[in-house]
């Protein structure tokens, strides 16, 4: 059996920029914001860098392919640099090859960075993708609220939730995350919204009104990884360590067969069972602190809920409206405002994700503070629920 990667591997800086319509700036800008804040957090020089990995979604449009993007923008001393793309779950995968580096002996000290620019692109939404020349033949084309539109439906269906309670605990989760962005200097729309704006507001592909789906953005975020002795002996205490990091990917089961009911996400559920092991966690709804997810729709928040092993299956949209994700709850979800308040730059957000966890296990989240968290976990998801990718990660407090 594998070993894992728990403790192995400590985190010794993270930097996140402003997310929002970020007209002031071009990637190069974005990534050095982030990679400034990371490098001054871990007290090191850039000499020490062994290798980085860059996450970005929609090179052709944005940064440019291959690792050269990231080393000339942020003047890296000839190092290795590998780009990754992996849907929306590019952040998390950039994380997971610094992580792995390190952990194997290959680097002392390693770099992951992801950033998008997604709003000089000319379009409202995410730009159109290739999805290669096969694709189109086994998928029929849809757009994103529609597919999790979908995902609505056939979670009423199997649960027996009525259409007026899956809108209300929907609507209270777009709530809680915008009472949670509005402070947050760094988050792209700050301002508190109320139950009935988010039931009043205009319908994209029914359930889902508005206030139900994340925004596009532009943003970078960044995170420099060592050993925790290395990370001591640099001087660091109170470390934050690497607990688990695990990524599932459809297979064609979802999509291909019968065997899934699109009620759930299948590569989730495998994702958490793998994290959960290697992190040595076996009571999730005791033991976690607090959650980033990936919330590109109200419904995937809330369904994932379940999928996380946190609320049980059919139950989640109960935790939901008794406010168990609230701030103030058991378990205390999109703590930073999540995708619905930072809006979505694909190749960042996993690294965003991260990026307040770690603060908030290190008591550095000002306001949004919470009291004493021990583990912290992101979720990341890319694709459609039918045919997707999963990262979930897991970080805490050294030797919990």
């Amino acid at each position: 059996m594998p070993q894992g990667i728990r403790d192995k591997v400590a985190i010794l800086g993270m930097g996140c920029s402003k997310f929002g319509e970020r007209w002031d700036a071009g990637p190069d800008d974005l990534m050095v914001e982030a990679y400034l804040e990371a490098m001054q957090d871990a007290g090191i020089e850039p000499s020490q860098l062994d290798a980085a990995w860059f996450s970005t979604h929609i090179d052709e449009i944005g940064s440019g392919k291959g690792g050269t993007p990231l080393s000339i923008a942020l003047r890296l001393p000839n190092i290795a640099v590998t780009r990754v793309e992996n849907f929306c779950a590019s952040g998390s995968e950039a994380f997971r090859g610094a992580v792995y580096a390190v952990a194997a002996g290959a680097a002392d000290i390693a770099l992951a960075v992801g950033v998008e620019k997604l709003k000089d692109t000319g379009y409202g939404g995410l730009p159109v993708a290739n999805p290669g020349t096969l694709n189109p033949q086994v998928m029929p084309n849809g757009s994103a609220p529609g597919n999790f539109a979908q995902l609505a439906s056939a979670y009423r269906a199997k649960h027996g939730v009525s259409k007026d309670d899956l809108k209300r605990a929907i609507a209270h989760v777009s709530v809680k995350s915008h009472a949670n962005g509005a402070k947050n200097p760094k988050a792209h729309l700050r301002k508190p919204i109320t139950a009935e704006q988010a039931l009043a507001a205009p319908m994209i592909a029914e359930p889902l009104g508005l206030f139900d789906c994340c925004g596009v953005s532009d943003g970078a975020a960044a995170a420099i990884v060592t050993t925790p002795e290395i990370a001591r002996a640099l001087g660091k205490h109170d470390l934050v360590t690497v607990k688990a990091l695990q990524l599932s990917v459809s297979n064609g089961y979802e999509s291909q067969y019968n065997g899934w009911d699109g009620s759930h996400f299948h590569t989730a559920r495998i994702a958490a069972g793998k994290a959960y092991k290697e992190a040595g966690i076996e009571r999730p709804r005791e033991q976690i602190s607090m959650m980033e997810v990936h919330d590109c729709f109200s419904i995937t928040e809330l369904v994932t809920m379940e999928d996380l092993f946190i609320s049980p299956e059919g139950q989640g949209w109960r935790d939901v409206l008794d406010g168990f994700y609230d701030a103030d709850g058991g378990v205390p979800c999109q703590i930073d405002g999540g995708l619905k308040c930072f809006g979505h730059p694909i190749g960042a957000s996993g690294l965003r994700m991260l990026y307040e966890m770690y603060l908030q296990l290190q008591g550095r989240a000002g306001e949004r503070q919470l009291s004493n968290p021990v583990f912290g976990m992101t979720h990341n998801l890319g694709g459609a629920p039918a045919s997707n990718v999963c990262s979930v990660a897991i970080i805490g407090q050294e030797g919990a």
